[in-house]
């Protein structure tokens, strides 16, 4: 089954997939919107003439990009990505959200089984290891680079 990628505004993907869904065409069978792809949504349907119907009637959905895509083309946006994927021990990195936001800290451990981080705080008296999930923090400064 052929996969079409539509042209949304920006920050408006998921609002145009769930869109086309409530539409409820029998032809289109279904719409990803990725995380990692901006401005793209990805819509499976037995043709895109049927897509461009609906896109008529969609505000944020901009056009068809041409030619079509494969399920082994877009079979990698369907496996979330583990959040500590990328961070190792000793990198520096800020912690963006709880109550250490903004704080720069170091990677002691990692536990990927549970997507969590364990970090000592830069700034504090006393070093306090601190566990945090694997999304509330940003990778600043890696040894590996």
């Amino acid at each position: 089954m052929p996969i079409y990628a539509v042209k949304t505004t920006a920050s408006q993907e998921r609002t145009v997939a769930d869109m086309i869904m409530n539409r409820e065409e029998p032809a289109i069978h279904a719409a990803l919107a990725p995380d990692s792809l901006t401005s793209y949504v990805m819509v499976e349907s037995d043709d895109h003439a049927i897509i461009e119907r609906v896109l008529d009637e969609i505000p944020h959905a901009r056009s068809i990009v041409p030619g079509q895509s494969s399920i082994t083309e877009v079979e990698h946006f369907l496996s979330p990505k583990p959040d500590v994927e990328g961070i190792a021990e000793g990198d520096i990195v800020e912690l963006i959200a709880g109550p250490f936001k903004g704080e720069k800290a170091q990677v002691q451990r990692i536990d990927e089984g549970k997507d969590q981080v364990t970090v000592e705080l830069y700034e504090a008296t006393v070093p306090i290891p601190v566990t945090v999930r694997g999304d509330q923090i940003r990778v600043l400064d890696s040894e590996e680079r």
